[in-house]
């Protein structure tokens, strides 16, 4: 019979080499020049479409105390922003060769991509935090002060935070088929463009007669814009749930097929 004693000791070095995995991604990253101008590229650009731009996303020009125009905007950021941010994730470790070493560690292959993706997704919250500013602004801005709608900002910022969390999953698989980065970052963005906005293209060429409204619901977009009018629909938390769920299970496929 196996020694229990070894298996309490092993399991706390398992996650233990998790952390270390997950930090070694989030450090590498903000480390880095890219990270620092992928960061500062999303939150430029939103700025730029909230306060500068003469369009209907313009808080000023419209009027009422509401940074809806950050949640219509911010999701084709993300479209690039996190396929940037997880491109490097499996693609480096194949390009380089390290790939094996990795695999060498007392993590299995789930436990590698998880901490992966964490360490993603924690990248994707720090880039959505500053953005908090441009909500402090309406609030001090709005007539009364404070006249803004929190249940649906709150219901926006979660969707935001849910959809980022399915760009990280889509983008890690994007990586783990390919060792150029540069073909992971095109897939990711292809991947994550079509699951946001493919379904709704579909549905609106009214192929499918009576199935059309259920096409339209596989996609991302169409539960964003649920969530994001401050209705948490059990629904959408499970829509969420599945996609990551699915390219995580992707993504470990496809680091297996090594083994093949």
């Amino acid at each position: 019979m196996p020694d229990q004693s070894q298996n309490y000791i092993a399991l706390p070095l398992i996650g233990m080499s998790m952390v270390v995995l997950y930090w070694k991604e989030v450090k590498g990253f903000l480390n880095s020049l890219l990270g620092y101008i992928v960061i500062s590229v999303f939150l430029l650009v939103n700025g730029l479409f909230l306060w500068v731009f003469p369009i209907e996303t313009n808080i000023l020009d419209f009027g009422y105390a509401s940074i809806d125009g950050l949640f219509q905007v911010a999701p084709f950021v993300f479209l690039f922003l996190i396929p940037a941010i997880t491109m490097r994730f499996f693609a480096e470790e194949k390009k380089s060769g390290t790939i094996e070493l990795l695999m060498t560690r007392p993590l299995t292959d789930i436990q590698v991509i998880l901490a992966k993706y964490f360490a993603g997704l924690t990248l994707v919250i720090i880039s959505i935090i500053p953005t908090l500013v441009y909500f402090f602004s309406v609030y001090q801005l709005g007539f009364p002060r404070g006249n803004i709608d929190m249940g649906g900002m709150w219901g926006s910022y979660l969707g935001l935070l849910f959809l980022g969390a399915s760009f990280v999953s889509i983008g890690l698989f994007a990586s783990s088929i390919t060792e150029n980065q540069i073909i992971s970052f095109i897939l990711g963005i292809i991947l994550c463009g079509f699951i946001y906005i493919g379904f709704d293209f579909i549905y609106n060429l009214d192929l499918f007669g009576n199935l059309d409204l259920l096409v339209k619901t596989l996609g991302i977009n169409a539960h964003y814009a649920a969530i994001s009018r401050g209705v948490v629909d059990t629904r959408d938390l499970i829509y969420f749930l599945s996609v990551i769920v699915l390219f995580i299970l992707l993504t470990k496929t496809s680091i297996e097929s090594r083994k093949w």
